[in-house]
């Protein structure tokens, strides 16, 4: 996220601030930035922390993995061409007429989380191109309220947002997955958000 304004940031993490401690605050909001950091387009970096098994507590020991595999299974899963089986989306999951069709993107939970964005004076960082409610975008919040201390905002946007449809869309990415790689991302995503 890059951050545009302080004021108002300031005041609300100054009267949310608990009794957790600095270091367990820096461990979750990590957790979410290096789940956000899986869940975009792959990249060298992300094979190499793989490879050399940086990212085994996340994905666990998954073994080798191929960048060209890797993106084939990224563009089959999440983008298409005719349609793809797992939108990273929050707006498919929530806004359709039909409970049991995924519905359009940039919906009303789109406009949502662009409201919560704004709120705390932060936008997606320039280098990802991913609409606001793709899952690795609020992950990344997550990561910033975290580390910024709104403990209480976290949850309450965890409620609104991430929790409301996250684990049917790891279901989706389980039940579609060819690779190990993201069986193994979505399982330990749906453990964090858990917690």
């Amino acid at each position: 996220m890059t951050r545009q304004t302080d004021a108002p940031a300031k005041r609300e993490r100054a009267s949310e601030r608990g009794t957790d401690s600095d270091g367990f605050r820096s461990d979750v909001a990590a957790t979410y930035a290096v789940l956000a950091e899986c869940w975009r387009e792959p990249t060298e970096q992300l094979v190499e922390a793989v490879e050399t098994g940086e990212l085994v507590p996340v994905v666990g020991d998954v073994g080798s993995v191929d960048l060209r595999r890797l993106n084939a299974e990224y563009t089959r899963l999440f983008i298409g061409p005719d349609g793809p089986p797992c939108p990273p989306y929050e707006s498919v999951y929530r806004d359709g007429d039909d409970p049991d069709e995924l519905g359009p993107v940039k919906g009303p939970a789109t406009m949502a989380v662009v409201r919560w964005y704004r709120e705390f004076g932060v936008q997606p960082a320039a280098d990802h191109p991913d609409l606001p409610d793709h899952i690795a975008t609020e992950l990344e919040f997550a990561a910033y309220l975290a580390e910024a201390g709104f403990d209480e905002r976290l949850a309450q946007f965890r409620t609104e947002h991430l929790d409301a449809w996250a684990d049917e869309f790891l279901g989706h990415v389980e039940a579609e997955t060819r690779e190990a790689f993201y069986a193994s991302l979505a399982a330990t995503t749906r453990e964090v958000l858990g917690q």
